[in-house]
């Protein structure tokens, strides 16, 4: 699948030319006249990243920024602004964006700033999909071996959770067994690794509208 840049920006020449530029460069591009707009209309999960605007009408890039953590599009974020300013740059990296680039950005620093936000994205989806196995994994355990489950990754001993659960030792012994096996975790620190994948995907987040 190629990797998508979605363009977010109210100049219409800016979309014209950016998606003129990227497309001369392999990339398939998605441009959109407002932050509305693009909520509207939320890309399908893939590789990609988004070229955005810092100030527009209506919503701003900063408060599409926050939409995005709330409904979890991942979507790496590489801002462009013709009035950028210290404090805006400042706060749109802490909230994780790519990069941030002011207009016009020459077409060398903007086709090197998406490849290193699709690189990145390709990061992020590459440890969603480790999330996703695991999850599926662990749907497979019973009841007893969540229970042992959570006990070993709590550092707890066998004898520990047996008097946790009131069943015998070995029983225990034969429910953990099972859990390394199913969750195809080879060692105790393989294991409490992919409880913590486990217990970062498990996180509340909003539901997006369209999803």
């Amino acid at each position: 699948m190629r990797p998508v840049v979605h363009i977010v920006d109210d100049d219409e020449s800016l979309r014209t030319a950016v998606s003129r530029l990227l497309i001369a460069e392999g990339y398939d591009v998605r441009a959109y006249g407002s932050a509305g707009e693009f909520l509207i209309n939320p890309p399908a999960p893939g590789p990609g990243c988004m070229l955005l605007d810092l100030h527009m009408p209506g919503p701003s890039g900063l408060d599409l920024q926050k939409a995005l953590e709330r409904y979890s599009i991942t979507l790496p974020i590489i801002f462009l602004t013709g009035r950028g300013d210290i404090q805006s740059s400042v706060h749109a990296m802490k909230a994780g964006a790519a990069d941030f680039l002011t207009k016009p950005a020459e077409p060398k620093v903007l086709l090197e700033a998406v490849a290193a936000a699709l690189a990145r994205g390709d990061t992020v989806l590459a440890q969603r999909n480790i999330a996703d196995q695991a999850a599926a994994r662990h749907a497979l355990l019973t009841e007893r071996e969540r229970e042992v489950f959570a006990g070993v990754v709590a550092g707890r001993l066998n004898k520990q959770i047996a008097s946790d659960l009131g069943i015998a030792e070995r029983t225990v012994k034969m429910h953990r067994a099972q859990v390394m096996a199913k969750m195809n975790a080879s060692s105790l620190a393989q294991l409490a690794r992919i409880a913590e994948v486990l217990e970062t995907r498990d996180k509340p987040q909003a539901d997006h509208p369209n999803r």
